[in-house]
């Protein structure tokens, strides 16, 4: 990251909203726009600690569901569903991994319209390190408190079930 700004520009633009009579949508603004901002920055953390391992966030999510699965393979559709991203998204995703040999697509056994991801053994072996550095690198140190992990855990959870992004 460059230098750090000398005050808050989303604290500013707050202001801004307020001095120009969005007052009752100034702080949700501000709220928003700073968990946009949040989201930049740790991304970046995160593609920075990926890069050695020639890995985008997108397809460490893919190398990392597929480790977790029982078999080591999923069908694209349901890995689709599970990252919650365009299909599109993740056949570019799976493209990018097979080149570099991390997964192989093969046919479904039982059903011929449906191709499987799996994870090679070279996949299995990049997923295993890009999450310990991960795990070192960023998730042991996100830059918030405990209680205020838990509590953006318990707060973001809500907005998502709200949204429809899952039910209970």
């Amino acid at each position: 990251m460059g230098n750090p700004l000398s005050r808050d520009p989303i604290a500013e633009a707050q202001r801004n909203w307020e001095e120009h009579g969005w007052g009752d949508v100034a702080a949700p603004m501000a709220a928003i726009t700073a968990i946009m901002r949040t989201q930049q920055i740790l991304l970046a953390r995160i593609e920075s600690t990926l890069k050695p391992f020639g890995l985008t966030f997108a397809r460490y999510e893919l190398l990392a569901l597929l480790n977790f699965a029982r078999k080591g393979a999923l069908p694209m559709n349901k890995a689709s569903a599970l990252l919650q991203v365009h299909p599109t998204s993740v056949t570019n995703s799976v493209d990018r991994l097979e080149r570099a040999g991390l997964v192989a697509r093969s046919p479904h056994p039982t059903d011929g319209r449906t191709t499987l991801i799996e994870l090679t053994a070279k996949g299995r072996t990049a997923a295993k390190d890009a999450t310990a550095a991960l795990n070192t690198e960023v998730f042991s140190t996100p830059g918030f408190s405990p209680g205020d992990v838990k509590d953006l855990i318990r707060i973001l959870g809500e907005f998502r079930r709200n949204a429809g992004d899952f039910e209970d």
